[in-house]
């Protein structure tokens, strides 16, 4: 079980770093910013950009792990808790900081 856990965290880390990399070219770039439930709630391409790239990355490495991503739930997607491992996804925590660089 250790090795398990131990693959996955490294896998997590692995796609931490990627993701940072992206947020850090994101900060060079015009970031284009929408809102989701009110004007305050912010969204950008960005956060949506990282939380695809987590998904994808999990699930090509562990098929049968489950997510719940912000920005996913935002659009419309439910949230479902099962015994499955599932990851709980803020791609940016701090939008509003992001926005302002």
């Amino acid at each position: 079980m250790a090795d398990i856990l131990q693959n996955v965290m490294d896998h997590a880390v692995a796609v931490a770093r990627k993701a940072g990399e992206v947020v850090c070219e994101a900060l060079s770039d015009d970031r284009k910013v929408m809102t989701k439930s009110s004007g305050v709630d912010l969204v950008t391409q960005t956060d949506q950009k990282v939380e695809k790239l987590i998904i994808q990355s999990v699930k090509e490495k562990f098929p049968q792990h489950r997510f719940i991503g912000e920005e996913s739930v935002a659009a419309g997607e439910p949230s479902i808790l099962t015994d499955d491992p599932t990851w709980i996804i803020d791609p940016i925590d701090g939008t509003t900081n992001f926005v302002h660089a």
